[in-house]
Order: structure tokens, then sequence, then C-alpha cells
């Protein structure tokens, strides 16, 4: 059986190679929610279940785009979630107009969940959290 120091080794390489394929395919990234994290790695491949704080910090220093939808308004979110697109991960985009069931590109999804109130980071065009305020 594998002691806690081994199974946090092994959990970290996992996250490790998740996050490099991630950035590998495009529409690859890491969303947050109040129920857990997702990273987006390949097309129809994500994985679930490592602690919020550790892949968050994993995929940032990366240069992986986040969505951490946490910090939105739930009725703002509820929209974004139910009616809008699915984000295109290692395949094309579905010709516009988007909609809920359809696969847009992560700069359209990430621009949705960012004007809800989701902070938004490693996305171009859409400023970080912070960005413009005053120091």
């Amino acid at each position: 059986m594998m002691d806690a120091h081994a199974h946090a080794q092994a959990q970290a390489t996992t996250q490790a190679g998740h996050v490099r394929q991630a950035l590998a395919v495009e529409g690859g990234h890491l969303f947050i929610s109040h129920n857990g994290a997702i990273l987006h790695f390949a097309p129809g491949a994500r994985v679930s279940g490592f602690p919020c704080g550790a892949i968050k910090a994993a995929c940032l220093a990366a240069g992986l785009p986040v969505i951490d939808s946490r910090t939105a308004p739930f009725r703002r979110l509820h929209a974004v979630v139910a009616e809008g697109p699915m984000t295109a991960v290692g395949k094309p985009p579905a010709p516009q107009p988007w909609h809920s069931l359809s696969d847009a590109p992560l700069a359209h999804v990430a621009g949705l969940y960012h004007a809800a109130g989701a902070d938004v980071f490693n996305v171009p065009g859409i400023p970080g959290p912070g960005a413009g305020a005053a120091s």
C-alpha cells in the first residue's frame, strides 16, 4: 500500500502531466466551480478530484487558462451554464451562432463567464482579476 507521501508525489506527477497536455491542446483549460475543479486536457477528456488551490496554482504558474466561477453570483452563472455553449477542446468549434450544446472557442466561453462575474486568467483579451484596479 502506498504511504501518504508517495501518494502525494504520484498525484503531483499525474497533475503535472495533465497540465502539460492541456497546454498542448487548443481549448485546454481549468474550470473551477463550487463543486470542485475540472481540468480539460484533451478532446472529451477531463479529470477532477485535485484540491482546487493546488491545481489552480499549478495551472496559473504554467500559463494555462483558468476560469474560476466561485466569485460569480449564482443567478448570473446559471444563464451561462444552462444556455451558453461548451468549450471546444482539441477540436474545431461549431459554426456560429453558439448556444447550449454547441462547442465554441475557449475565448468566447471564458468571456461569457467573465461577463457573469467569474475570475478568468490567462485568456488573451480578457483582463485578469484586479486588472485596471487602482494600486
